[in-house]
């Protein structure tokens, strides 16, 4: 790049053409500039209202369940029978909110113990062969769909839990164990990716002071992962809380308050099996949209408070 006084002087010692044809490609440029940025925020737009809607029509779609079912009752009843043919129906989704809340923190220790190690072990001691190997994998268990994982959890885990005396061997642990797996490639795939860059920038420079390479990942790596370990939390926590068919498969499908052991149903899961039945405009169908709003709410108060930990652990 030329410096400012020989530009000026080349651009003052240039033909009228010269000048004329940088003009016409500056204005080009600021025209080019002008509608991109027009595109990007109209697809911004675009992005907001079609959230606005999608929130519009869950709320619009959930408020007439108050109207027959105070939100006390709703949140915390434990009973949950919209069609009863002795004319006493109950909506309680207390039993749903901490299976769902249990299923997602068994998943989400699993996945960060088994996904943190892995991570560590593709960044920091195996070697660029290996890892161009072991990536594609990886990857691999993310494109898998969720009825293969209930397929697999159903001819396995729930044969484990039989053989091991859980009554049906379906439970809130293997649905756990289940989804865990499948949240393993987007905790490794973040996880691995930073631990790597924090390795090429740190490791050098401590291995040359003679530092271990244990002591260095525990010490530097990890803390300076933590940014995009949290990330990376956020995006499986979402993907645990709203998964439905591969805990659907495995969990039992009962309406009990959750035990390790015992059965239990989750929102997401009483949904998917519900909503099909329900008569629309019925208080049935008003509560399965009011018991996906609330799912929202829980996922939108777990981003936010990781994010505030995020900025905490960050200062």
């Amino acid at each position: 790049m030329l410096p400012p006084c020989v530009a000026a002087f080349v651009f003052c010692i240039a033909g009228p053409g010269d000048r004329l044809e940088r003009k016409e490609r500056f204005a080009l440029g600021r025209r080019l500039d002008f509608v991109w940025s027009a595109v990007v925020h109209l697809l911004t737009a675009l992005a907001v209202l079609a959230l606005a809607f999608v929130l519009y029509f869950i709320v619009h779609e959930a408020l007439p369940t108050f109207q027959e079912v105070s939100v006390a009752d709703f949140l915390l009843g434990q009973r949950w029978m919209p069609v009863d043919y002795t004319g006493e129906t109950a909506f309680g989704i207390f039993n749903f909110i901490v299976a769902t809340l249990y299923v997602s923190f068994v998943a989400m220790v699993l996945a960060l113990a088994v996904g943190l190690g892995a991570a560590i072990f593709l960044s920091c001691v195996a070697g660029e062969r290996a890892r161009s190997i072991l990536y594609p994998f990886v990857d691999l268990l993310a494109g898998i769909p969720s009825v293969v994982y209930g397929f697999i959890g159903l001819v396995v885990l729930v044969k484990i839990f039989l053989r091991a005396g859980v009554h049906t061997g379906s439970c809130v642990l293997a649905a756990g164990i289940l989804l865990a797996i499948m949240l393993l490639p987007y905790l490794v795939s973040a996880c691995s990716e930073s631990i790597l860059r924090a390795r090429e920038q740190y490791l050098p420079a401590a291995e040359a002071m003679g530092i271990s390479r244990w002591h260095v990942v525990a010490t530097i790596l990890l803390p300076a992962s933590w940014k995009n370990i949290l990330l990376s939390m956020v995006l499986a926590i979402g993907r645990a809380m709203g998964e439905t068919m591969a805990v659907m498969m495995v969990i039992g499908n009962a309406n009990l308050f959750p035990t390790l052991l015992g059965k239990s149903e989750s929102i997401a899961a009483v949904i998917a099996l519900e909503m099909g039945t329900a008569v629309v405009d019925s208080t049935h169908y008003h509560a399965l949209y009011a018991a996906g709003l609330v799912l929202l709410v829980l996922l939108v108060i777990i981003n936010v408070g990781i994010g505030l930990l995020r900025e905490r652990v960050l200062r």
